[in-house]
């Protein structure tokens, strides 16, 4: 049987379906089906309005999150889970807590609704909508830990959840302003002013969730994700609570939010380089059987000579061999991550790693064969054809 090579870059065995992702997906659909349906009904007309405003975010923000995964690419049906957990699980859940607890507040007369809504706002939306966001995330630790390569997949991981849950968000926040002749004021806040304080919030959690998966068993493995929520709920607190100090207020938290932003962005600097360094490391070990060459390792190096040699791939053998040659630079970013991590851990399946390193070779030899016989004459660039065996199946 053949072996199918976006399963192994994917993490799973060949041959068996990503179920859990599948029925993921399907429950959060649902959830995002029933949100939807709620808005549409208490809307009307305005939720056609609310719903082509919420989207310009995230038609925005979207292809700039994923351009921040170019390097090693996650697989596309776990990065459409954890947007729509954000948008549907997480967004039902939280309106329906959020609307108990300031139910709790003004039905017991302990607050007025306004000082209720500031309460909830400030104290208790954080915690429940920082949660449900990273309940996803911890459950990634928990069954998926192997697709957790360092802070970037984590960042990526918990901004698809954050624009998810902001849109959605957002819908209800425009129809509601659409009924108080507020759209303008409340579009500006939500869409320019703070479009990414769900992603940058949840971000916080997923380089804890991160760190924890690079880590062997102990201490770290435990607080890491704790610190990283606790990190995310102040930070959206702090932003929500600023609403009463007026301009002031918003400066503060958004001089805040502009530090976490710039310190986030240095980590993912930084996580690139130990990502080449990952490369450049461990793959000059695979010389000898012939998959990679020096030629190869600068390519793998660096992101525009990676488009050069898909350019190349295309130019010589069409969409298959430009196929081909994507494959072989996920493969090879992989194989190298997957020594790191059985390095750095000791209580990971030595007989998994190995059947999954395997893989990755035999995907790298076939890809390379693949664009090598693409070639209308015999290959005269630096990635040449060899003859590695595909790995047994088990």
């Amino acid at each position: 049987m053949a072996i199918d090579p976006s399963a192994i870059l994917q993490g799973r065995a060949p041959g068996r379906a990503p179920v859990g992702v599948i029925v993921g997906i399907v429950f959060a659909s649902v959830c995002l089906l029933v949100i939807l349906a709620f808005d549409a009904v208490t809307g009307g007309a305005s939720f056609v309005v609310g719903l082509l405003l919420a989207l310009l975010p995230v038609a925005v923000w979207l292809p700039l999150v994923l351009a921040l995964d170019r390097l090693e690419p996650e697989p596309p049906n776990a990065l459409i889970f954890a947007f729509l957990w954000g948008a549907g699980v997480a967004a039902l859940f939280a309106s329906i807590l959020n609307t108990l607890g300031l139910s709790l507040l003004t039905e017991t007369e302990l607050t007025g609704e306004e000082e209720g809504w500031y309460l909830v706002a400030t104290f208790g939306a954080p915690v429940v909508e920082e949660v449900l966001k990273a309940a996803v995330l911890f459950s990634m630790l928990w069954w998926r830990r192997q697709e957790l390569n360092g802070p970037t997949d984590g960042v990526i991981y918990a901004a698809m959840v954050g624009l998810g849950f902001a849109a959605t968000e957002n819908v209800q926040y425009f129809v509601d302003a659409l009924a108080t002749d507020q759209l303008g004021y409340v579009f500006v806040l939500r869409a320019i002013v703070s479009p990414l304080l769900h992603p940058l919030c949840t971000a916080m959690t997923g380089i804890g969730v991160a760190v924890a998966a690079l880590a062997g068993p102990g201490r770290v493995r435990r607080t890491a994700p704790l610190y990283g929520l606790l990190g995310a709920i102040a930070l959206h607190s702090l932003w929500n609570g600023s609403t009463k100090f007026g301009l002031v207020g918003l400066a503060g938290a958004y001089l805040v939010g502009f530090v976490v932003l710039v310190v986030m962005i240095v980590v993912l600097a930084r996580d690139r380089r130990r990502i080449v360094q990952l490369i450049e490391h461990y793959l000059p070990l695979y010389g000898p059987v012939g998959i990679v060459t020096h030629d190869d390792l600068r390519m793998l190096s660096s992101l525009p000579a990676r488009r050069a040699a898909r350019r190349w791939a295309r130019s010589a053998g069409g969409r298959q061999a430009e196929r081909a040659m994507t494959d072989y630079q996920q493969a090879a970013t992989e194989l190298a991550l997957l020594h790191q991590r059985a390095g750095a851990q000791r209580d990971l399946d030595p007989h998994g790693l190995e059947q999954q390193r395997q893989y990755l070779v035999w995907v790298m030899q076939q890809a390379r064969a693949l664009f090598v016989a693409r070639l209308p004459h015999p290959p005269t660039s630096p990635w040449g054809a060899t003859g590695f065996s595909p790995p047994p199946r088990r």
